[in-house]
């Protein structure tokens, strides 16, 4: 009789991968809730749309790979992709970037590898910087949110998805891109002179990540990861915006507050970061994993050409993963440090 091979992640009990993969969906919808508000139903329908092309892809790849794509479906982890890449793009990207960026996602940073599991590289991070370094134009072109210019309704977001053409609707930059190209108003009167600024962060980025922040904190206590490489992440980004932070002049980076609460520093730290396949192992190198994901995050967004720069820390320190846990995994009892090197 022939067994059906199953690869890792492997687990027992009431956490099984499906599980997992469910309690996220479920720590996400207050971000979307918040997104959809302030931005319109552009993001919904770019969720609806990427699930709907993740789960076709993976279909294709299982049955090209002669696995059995309803047993492989069942584990949501294409689901959970899609709607991560698709919460990182602009609201109202049209069907083909969408498209592009869950084929790369699926298929070559997941599928390529082996699967679930034997990613080295978070695959909704390497679809968003395909997309990013291929089509920029398209990547940047946020629709102002509700308060600071007009919210387009369904109708207008499903015109957007499915006829781009048709679609004229105004995009703006965001809060980190003006604060990076600013250089010559002080923090204080770019904050008076600029619609898109909130109250600490970016006008509906700055409550979009509270609420990320609120869907990671019930995964923490739902015991879905540890705290280790979020917390580590934050406050590395928070100690290095105060070091940095001179006061509000022209050339200031910005507040640890408005580095916490703009662009996607929280899904990244709770949903992107907390990635047990691509993360390191041991808790203590979770923490250098982390911390260091925050130090590079800042210095892509201050110095680098890239506003928000969640993805690419994130992809940097995938590769350094392995590394991390060689030099962090605990000595077994009765063994020495020295042993096996």
């Amino acid at each position: 009789m022939a067994l059906m091979r199953i690869t890792s992640p492997h687990a027992h009990g009431p956490m099984s991968t499906t599980r997992v993969m469910q309690n996220v969906l479920l720590a996400l919808i207050p971000g979307v809730i918040v997104l959809t508000h302030f931005f319109g139903f552009g993001t919904l329908v770019n969720i609806i749309w990427g699930c709907a092309l993740a789960v076709a892809f993976e279909t294709l790849a299982l049955l090209l790979r002669g696995r059995p794509p309803l047993f492989y479906l069942k584990d949501l982890s294409a689901i959970v992709t899609a709607t991560l890449l698709c919460i990182a793009l602009p609201p109202y990207s049209p069907w083909w970037l969408i498209a592009v960026g869950i084929a790369s996602a699926i298929l070559i940073a997941k599928h390529f590898y082996g699967g679930l599991g034997y990613n080295p590289f978070n695959p909704a991070m390497v679809g968003y910087v395909v997309l990013l370094i291929s089509f920029p134009l398209q990547m940047t072109a946020w629709s102002p949110p509700r308060g600071a210019g007009e919210v387009p309704g369904l109708i207008e977001a499903l015109q957007a998805l499915f006829v781009p053409a048709s679609f004229d609707g105004i995009t703006m930059a965001t809060p980190l891109d003006i604060l990076r190209q600013n250089n010559s108003l002080l923090i204080k009167d770019l904050w008076q002179q600029t619609p898109q600024f909130g109250r600490w962060g970016g006008m509906g980025w700055e409550w979009a990540n509270i609420a990320f922040l609120a869907g990671g904190v019930w995964l923490l206590y739902q015991r879905i990861f540890t705290w280790h490489a979020p917390v580590a992440m934050l406050v590395s980004l928070g100690l290095m915006a105060s070091l940095f932070y001179d006061g509000g002049s022209s050339a200031s980076g910005g507040s640890p507050l408005f580095h916490w609460l703009s662009g996607a520093t929280m899904l990244g730290a709770f949903f992107i970061v907390t990635d047990p396949v691509t993360s390191a192992v041991s808790l203590r190198g979770r923490l250098i994993y982390g911390a260091l994901i925050g130090v590079l995050v800042y210095l892509i967004r201050v110095w680098g050409n890239y506003p928000d720069a969640v993805a690419f820390a994130v992809l940097i320190m995938n590769f350094a993963a392995p590394f991390i846990d060689y030099y962090t995994q605990p000595t077994s009892y009765g063994h020495s440090s020295e042993e096996g090197k």
